[in-house]
């Protein structure tokens, strides 16, 4: 449950985001940052969960890896608020329909892990996927390879980091470590563009200044729900974002979709279909091998 609301919530963003115009893309991400500690601060304050967070801090290892989980966050939501604010969303939805397959090759590449055969197979047919979108379509991938990786990478440090930080702390340490970032975005923003915040009406400030709890509730349902399912049942709920960021950015939107985007799609749809049957009958004979 933790998992299908992170993943709801995520499917929907895009619409959030169109309504903070003028607001640009790094103004936006400088705001969820500096936002979501805001928010995070609150939450540890309610729920008295400073010494928590103290602990944490004492602890290098842990602290490394919230550090590293901060710059990948970050990564991960320029490139999105971007593709959400220049016409790029299905570009964005394609990212997270191959994040469950950047997950199995972080497991061969990462974990040495071994894969069947028929994920192998299903890696191939996402190749074959950017391939028919670079040579027919004329454009590389980037944003959809990027949210791809880094989201990936993301949760596998969060697997890594585990029970030992829990999920307001570890968020919480995450925009702490991005807050420099956000200082050097918005000084850039001012001395340009303007800031836009409380410069573009009422209703324009309440939205942007929700940012933060908007940024951060997903988040912590996301690190909810890593530290208690499995990696495969994640995969598996993963397809809920994307699936409603591509029907808003071709139905809602309106964005172009030729036919050598459908066939790119239609190969990652294919590859996902493959890897989640491979994954539930793999998990059913393993069930049946622990019983008997």
């Amino acid at each position: 449950m933790y998992a299908f609301i992170a993943y709801l919530l995520w499917g929907v963003l895009p619409l959030y985001f169109l309504l903070l115009a003028p607001t640009g893309p790094f103004e936006l991400v400088a705001w969820r940052i500096v936002l979501s500690l805001v928010f995070c601060a609150l939450l540890l304050t309610v729920t008295r969960s400073w010494p928590k967070l103290i602990a944490i801090m004492r602890r290098p290892k842990l602290l490394g890896l919230t550090a590293l989980a901060g710059g990948l966050i970050y990564i991960n939501w320029q490139v999105f608020i971007y593709g959400a604010l220049t016409g790029h969303v299905l570009e964005t939805s394609l990212g997270y329909f191959i994040n469950p397959l950047a997950t199995v090759l972080l497991g061969v590449l990462v974990l040495h892990e071994k894969l069947r055969r028929v994920q192998w197979i299903a890696l191939a047919f996402a190749a074959a996927a950017v391939l028919v979108i670079v040579l027919g379509y004329g454009t590389f991938p980037w944003i959809s390879l990027t949210l791809a990786a880094s989201f990936a990478t993301y949760g596998l440090v969060k697997k890594r980091v585990g029970p030992s930080v829990d999920a307001v702390s570890g968020l919480t340490l995450e925009s702490l470590w991005l807050v420099p970032v956000a200082a050097i975005l918005l000084g850039v923003t001012a001395a340009t563009t303007g800031i836009t915040l409380g410069a573009s009406g009422v209703t324009h400030t309440v939205l942007l200044s929700l940012a933060g709890a908007i940024t951060a509730i997903p988040l912590l349902f996301f690190a909810a729900a890593a530290r208690r399912a499995t990696l495969t049942l994640i995969g598996l709920l993963q397809f809920v974002a994307p699936i409603l960021q591509f029907l808003i950015g071709w139905a809602v939107l309106g964005e172009p979709m030729p036919l050598e985007r459908w066939i790119g799609f239609g190969l990652v749809w294919l590859a996902l279909a493959v890897l989640t049957v491979d994954s539930v009958i793999h998990s059913r004979r393993s069930r049946v091998s622990s019983a008997g």
